[in-house]
């Protein structure tokens, strides 16, 4: 015959079987013939997804194997409020500019959002919609909804700050329209996989980079401390501070180990087999405030690492990749919770800012200079930093110190430009950088900054031409008399085709062939194009002009261009979101209005719950750390005729649900519902639930959500002030509200135990010997202040700030509002203070003192004083009375 069909594919191959052959994410297989067995087949390679702050960033994410990226705008409303981020003009040519690359662009909208900040971002909805943006990140339930009325074809992908931990949690928060959800970073993978397994919603994980502490959307310190809130991108950072532990009265020496709430970075290649086999949809890099050499370096090795796990490699990283990885940025790293809780890893205390690479212990000191063995290897220009280290072992320890690397000399004296590991190097300090009377022998020295591996990393993004580019394969089909069609398919089904504008004429000495449609159809330098596959069908001999066949190719590139550039099909209507914009008014008017001012308290001890009872309070919450002890509230509660609920906990991970059955069967009047599951829970149980504080609900059309899953009112968020608080009131039914009076913030609640880490042997819950049972601890903080921490049912910590915060000052403008349902929760109080405490607010809410008594006789009763907190105007700085 004189037709040849003819196939070259760049693939590596392995002569023992197809089950190790390298494949590309999108090959096709036909199978011929008869088999008797089937290989397992891996699942579809996840997206790597990794942070883009500023242009810069955003080249290095591309070029370094990104799959997508992520970025703020800085009109606000996105978590980290210090980043470069990008501008909304900016956006029409940066999704032009990854989507010509392959990458998806995702727009992070994760803040909460006031009532009067809702057209404004109503508006940016539609020019990230108009930009061609493929997802928005967002943490607020009305936003989402927003979103979904203006584009309903927008990707809405629920930020980690949703706290949605469970496949229960995530079932109830699926009504809003989700299309994937980023999971908590403290779930392990085997809690990954088991939520995988129980829906189909796509999951996103971090695989790298910094931890917070806290659960993301569940942190107030900030708030609490300085009135800059984490869940509107203004983190202070306070778990990166030294604390010491008080413990039963007393305080515990921890030697050098100042940083109890600073956990090590995380470093989760080792679990990429396991999470791709979960069927994990997107992989996730942290690191928005990083540099652009950092996303370079982590994507890079990332990437390789997703590669080598879909072609059936084991996933691993050298010793030389992982200094690499820890030079870019580190505070040492770890697993984080992918491979469970161990609390004494994640945070070992001593270190709290990038640390780099171990490169030695001082071996001597002398002016300007220290020796020590090496470790690693090092370079002159290299940054270096000296742990510090107290003299005698009692006194306080001295604050970290380095600089660069002025000199350089190996054990005989000789200057070196560099040197290797093992090697005795003296390495010396410009003049006043380093005081040697705060080192010490034996002080821990590291490697923090290697200026030769930046401008490597540098080069990556630097250059003109594209290193990363997207697989296109391509099918000729040549043959006399007709003209010559290349058609190119890519990856993401993006096809297009070129066709000669003249017959092709049988050759008569060169006919065309297949070794010289590959040296001519590959050459796609400067284009984010590279060839994987050439299928032709080469029929009677033709000759094909060399010309004809460059200018194909080019019509091709610039044919697929077009389409890649192209933004997807979407109706944006501004206008549909109006509606959400509205205040909602209740028909009825509301039965509350006409109702005296109605007060709940939340008691943490059946001495507590008394002192309530006996106040003639018209609601008790409990909240113990002992699920024993609610009947014995319960029963209290009865003998009194006062009506109870139990608060669920804040976070519901997999396998969790039994302690939402076993408070039900207690039998109260209500739960203070702290999730969404517990939401789901009550609503499907027909139980009553009033949504607590931590569904972070700050604007109507979030609570108008959150109230249509069946609850009796919402709590606000502690993320609103006086004005904002008012703001919010002044949008929906004053009945659909409960405002928390009086508490000790709950500043972080963290999966990471203290308890453990500190004063057990253990390394969890398994085996840690409950010290929460035993022990009171406290942290002090740098101003000498000691805030109780307590752990719930779960074993999760809560930090409370040590001073009471109280919303008395606003009161009266409450209930001129229509607000008739207040609480005040107790902490450590006991009998005596805690009736003092309900007696004063019971009259400040009947009207019969003011506020200034209320602060007058709280500040003589307790030592700690009060402090006007989240309901005082954030105008003002905190007062301490």
């Amino acid at each position: 015959s004189s037709t040849a069909i003819t196939r070259a594919r760049f693939v590596t191959r392995n002569t023992k079987g197809c089950r190790r052959l390298r494949l590309h994410p999108f090959d096709h297989f036909v199978i011929l013939g008869q088999m008797n067995h089937l290989a397992p087949v891996r699942r579809s390679p996840p997206e790597l997804l990794a942070p883009a702050g500023d242009w810069e960033c955003l080249r290095a994410a591309v070029e370094n194997g990104a799959d997508a990226v992520y970025f703020g705008l800085d009109c606000g409303f996105n978590a980290r409020y210090r980043a470069t981020n990008f501008g909304i003009a900016d956006l029409p040519e940066v999704v032009k500019t990854v989507h010509r690359r392959g990458v998806r662009a995702y727009v992070t909208l994760n803040t909460l959002v006031f009532p009067e900040e809702m057209p404004k971002v109503a508006q940016v909805i539609a020019s990230v919609a108009e930009a061609g943006i493929d997802a928005v990140l967002v943490q607020d339930f009305g936003v989402v909804r927003l979103v979904k009325a203006i584009c309903p074809q927008m990707e809405v992908h629920a930020s980690t700050q949703m706290s949605l931990t469970s496949a229960e949690t995530i079932r109830a928060a699926n009504q809003l329209g989700l299309s994937r959800v980023v999971l908590a970073r403290e779930l392990s993978v085997k809690e990954i996989t088991r939520i995988a397994s129980s829906t189909e919603m796509p999951l996103e994980v971090f695989i790298h980079g910094a931890l917070c502490v806290a659960y993301s959307g569940q942190c107030l310190t900030s708030e609490s401390l300085g009135g800059r809130s984490a869940n509107r991108g203004q983190c202070a950072q306070a778990c990166r501070l030294p604390y010491e532990l008080v413990c039963d009265g007393l305080d515990r020496d921890m030697g050098d180990v100042r940083y109890l709430l600073s956990p090590q970075d995380l470093a989760g290649y080792e679990a990429i087999p396991l999470l791709i086999d979960a069927g994990v949809a997107s992989l996730k890099i942290e690191g928005r405030l990083k540099t652009p050499e950092y996303v370079a370096n982590i994507t890079h090795h990332y990437r390789k690492a997703i590669d080598d796990a879909m072609a059936g490699a084991s996933v691993s990283i050298s010793a030389t990749d992982r200094e690499e990885m820890e030079l870019s940025f580190s505070r040492g790293f770890s697993p984080g919770w992918l491979q469970g809780n161990d609390h004494k890893r994640l945070v070992p205390g001593l270190d709290s800012a990038k640390r780099g690479i171990e490169l030695g212990r001082v071996t001597k000191i002398q002016p300007h200079a220290i020796q020590l063995r090496l470790a690693a290897s090092v370079a002159l220009g290299d940054g270096v930093a000296i742990r510090g280290r107290s003299a005698d072992g009692n006194s306080p320890r001295v604050d970290d110190q380095g600089g660069r690397v002025y000199s350089l000399c190996d054990e005989r004296g000789a200057p070196r430009q560099q040197m290797q590991a093992n090697e005795l190097a003296l390495i010396g300090f410009g003049r006043y950088e380093l005081d040697t009377t705060d080192v010490s022998i034996g002080a821990v020295v590291f490697k923090n900054d290697d200026p030769q591996l930046n401008r490597r990393l540098r080069s990556t993004f630097t250059g003109e031409d594209p290193l990363r580019r997207q697989a296109l394969d391509l099918q000729v089909v040549a043959e006399t008399g007709k003209p010559l069609r290349i058609t190119g398919s890519l990856s993401n089904g993006i096809s297009a085709q070129a066709t000669g504008v003249e017959l092709l004429s049988r050759a008569t000495k060169r006919p065309i062939d297949l070794d010289v449609l590959k040296d001519k159809l590959s050459r796609l330098g400067g284009t984010p194009f590279e060839l994987r596959e050439l299928q032709a069908t080469i029929v009677d001999e033709p000759m094909v002009p060399l010309g004809m066949l460059n200018q194909l190719r080019r019509d091709l590139v610039a044919s697929l261009l077009v389409q890649l550039e192209q933004n997807p099909s979407r109706r944006i209507d501004l206008a549909a979101g109006r509606d959400l914009l509205q205040p909602i008014r209740e028909l009825d008017g509301g039965e509350d209005a006409a109702c005296e001012p109605r007060l709940a308290v939340l008691c943490r001890t059946l001495e507590q719950v008394e002192a309530s009872c006996l106040s003639n309070v018209d609601l008790v919450y409990v909240d113990f750390h002992d699920i024993r002890r609610y009947a014995d509230a319960v029963l209290m509660a009865r003998k009194h005729s006062v009506p109870i609920g139990i608060a669920s906990v804040r976070i519901q991970k997999p396998g969790e649900m039994g302690l939402l059955r076993v408070l039900r069967r207690h039998q109260p009047d209500l739960l203070l519902a702290r999730n969404l599951a517990a939401i789901d829970y009550c609503h499907e149980g027909n139980v009553a639930a009033v949504a607590d504080f931590s569904l972070n609900v700050a604007n109507h059309r979030s609570a108008e959500w959150i109230r249509s899953l069946g609850v009796q009112r919402v709590t606000a968020s502690y993320d609103l002030n006086r004005e904002q608080i008012l703001g919010l009131i002044d949008s929906i039914p004053p009945s659909w509200l409960e405002v928390v009076l009086h508490q000790h913030m709950p500043m972080f609640h963290m999966e990471h135990c203290v308890f453990c880490a500190i004063l057990s042997p253990g390394t969890n819950k398994t085996n840690c010997g409950r010290p929460c049972d035993r022990h009171e601890v406290k942290l002090r903080d740098r101003v000498g202040a000691e805030h109780p921490l307590q752990a719930d049912v779960a074993c999760r910590n809560t930090l409370y700030n040590a001073t009471p915060q109280s919303g008395a000052e606003i009161a009266a403008e409450l209930i001129r509002r229509e607000i008739r349902w207040f609480r005040i929760e107790l902490l450590t109080e006991d009998r005596e203070h805690s009736r003092d405490t309900i007696s004063l607010y019971r009259q400040l809410l009947q009207g019969q003192i003011a506020a200034q008594e209320v602060w007058r006789r709280l500040n003589a009763s307790n030592r700690l004083g009060v402090t006007r907190g989240t309901l005082e105007s954030k105008r003002n700085p905190l007062a301490i009375l």
